[in-house]
């Protein structure tokens, strides 16, 4: 198991825009993190200022409809902030089928995001 990666059951409470949500955390033995920001880890989306307006509404909003008050595991990366505070994740979404959806490449393979490297 690499070292580096962290998983935690969370429970998705806001969503700011497409690469950015807020999350009540399960760090296990009944503790909680509440109101923690996540920022989905690989992807950027569009902006809700400026030029990208539109695209940042649309973006923010599939991710609002897909994981906004659900239940989801993150994969943190090095259980470390990045520059504005907060954690970088992969998000995964439980699916009808028994398995997980990754949100992060979801979100790039519907149009609403990018990759991009850090």
């Amino acid at each position: 198991m690499d070292k580096n990666l962290y998983h935690y059951k969370a429970k998705v409470t806001g969503v700011y825009d497409g690469d950015t949500c807020t999350m009540d955390i399960d760090l296990g033995l009944h503790t909680w993190i509440r109101g923690e920001k996540i920022r989905l880890h690989r992807i950027n989306a569009p902006e809700l200022k400026g030029k990208e307006r539109n695209k940042g509404l649309a973006s923010r909003d599939s991710l609002k409809s897909l994981i906004l008050e659900k239940e989801v595991l993150i994969e943190t990366i090095k259980d470390e902030k990045e520059k504005y505070g907060r954690y970088l994740s992969e998000i995964w979404l439980a699916d009808s089928k028994g398995g997980y959806l990754n949100v992060n490449d979801w979100m790039v393979n519907n149009g609403f995001a990018k990759y991009q490297k850090y």
